[in-house]
């Protein structure tokens, strides 16, 4: 079982239910399930409604069961570079899925965290493909995933073909290849997508990028520096050579985010993996 404790802070006294969905961004299924859990919603020890007059002062503590529906898969082995009582910010490698999939079904991020964590439910907020190495987030609980939607700030690494200019910016409207259920590609009537870039390195034909997203599109970063003529690395999905590397050279090396359990702005990092690092041999990265 889960708690979360909740302080009113507030100097004029409000409905429960108006101080955990605008006051504590308790959502409104999270609610409901709580509505629904013996106890799933005391103040002072006591059952509490929603409808109920909360004031300063009173503690209130939310209680949830949570369950984890993935295969536990002992034997794998994440780093962990940030954790604390609401989530868990993993470094993945390069060719492990965050989920299980048809060809996946022991060997992802999800099948490790349901072994670390048994009685929690898998909750990533950002999720990388499965060649990206790098960081992920991932809720240890409802209410903590619910704070965290689109609250993530990611710095991403990538190596591509050729000498790309020193900055730039990249406004391209992406959409899904019209035959395809996983390529996407760069057309008119696609959603709006922005992406960010500065040239770190240059060396054996490659550039270093570090790279900040303004949308979030499904490999927008992949999409958009094979639109301009410099696809990534190892991307062979878009036109990049495995000539070096043996993936897309793609890693989020920063993640920035306000922890629910804090209420602080907390930064995780992660090293430029061996397989990029290696493409810029003759250079300092």
């Amino acid at each position: 079982m889960k708690e979360i404790v909740l302080t009113v802070t507030e100097e004029q006294p409000m409905e429960l239910q108006r101080f955990l969905t605008s006051r504590c961004g308790v959502s409104k299924r999270l609610l409901t399930k709580l509505k629904r859990t013996e106890n799933g919603i005391t103040r002072d020890g006591k059952l509490i409604r929603s409808i109920d007059t909360v004031s300063k002062g009173d503690i209130i503590v939310l209680k949830s069961e949570d369950s984890s529906f993935l295969e536990p898969n002992p034997q794998l082995s994440v780093p962990i570079a940030y954790e604390d009582e609401s989530v868990a910010v993993f470094n993945k490698t390069g060719g492990m899925p965050v989920h299980p999939s048809i060809k996946h079904q022991g060997d992802t991020l999800g099948n490790f965290f349901a072994s670390k964590y048994p009685e929690l439910t898998f909750r990533p907020v950002n999720r990388l493909d499965r060649d990206t190495s790098g960081l992920c987030l991932v809720a240890k609980d409802a209410h903590a995933a619910n704070l965290l939607q689109g609250s993530c700030n990611k710095v991403y690494y990538a190596a591509v073909h050729g000498k790309t200019d020193e900055e730039g910016t990249i406004n391209a409207p992406i959409a899904r290849e019209r035959e395809s259920i996983i390529l996407r590609c760069v057309r008119e009537d696609g959603q709006s997508a922005v992406t960010h870039y500065k040239r770190l390195a240059f060396s054996g034909g490659y550039s270093l990028l570090e790279i900040h997203l303004e949308t979030g599109r499904t490999h927008q970063i992949r999409v958009h520096f094979a639109h301009i003529g410099h696809p990534l690395a190892g991307d062979d999905m878009y036109g990049g050579l495995r000539t070096h590397i043996g993936r897309q050279a793609l890693h989020c090396g920063q993640l920035t985010f306000i922890s629910p359990d804090t209420g602080k702005e907390t930064t995780a990092t992660s090293e430029l993996p061996d397989d990029i690092r290696g493409l810029f041999n003759d250079t300092e990265v």
